[in-house]
């Protein structure tokens, strides 16, 4: 039960990040250190909610090998 409500809010979620990526495809200037990359507004909307989640994967992954602590 408690999977498929999982599964579920993030069907909803992954449809609503495309529906906002898709509605934005002006191109915008993004400055990254001394580059300015000229991209597709989506394009960057996608870039950045894949490196978040990314992120947040790693995280999760590192938090979850860590030994227990030790009570003393």
């Amino acid at each position: 039960m408690v999977s498929q409500a999982r599964i579920i809010i993030a069907i909803v979620i992954a449809i609503l990040a495309l529906i906002i990526v898709l509605q934005n495809t002006q191109a915008v200037e993004t400055k990254l250190l001394l580059v300015t990359v000229t991209m597709p507004r989506a394009v960057l909307l996608f870039v950045t909610l894949l490196v978040g989640f990314v992120l947040g994967l790693i995280t999760a992954t590192w938090l979850s090998r860590r030994p227990p602590k030790k009570e003393e």
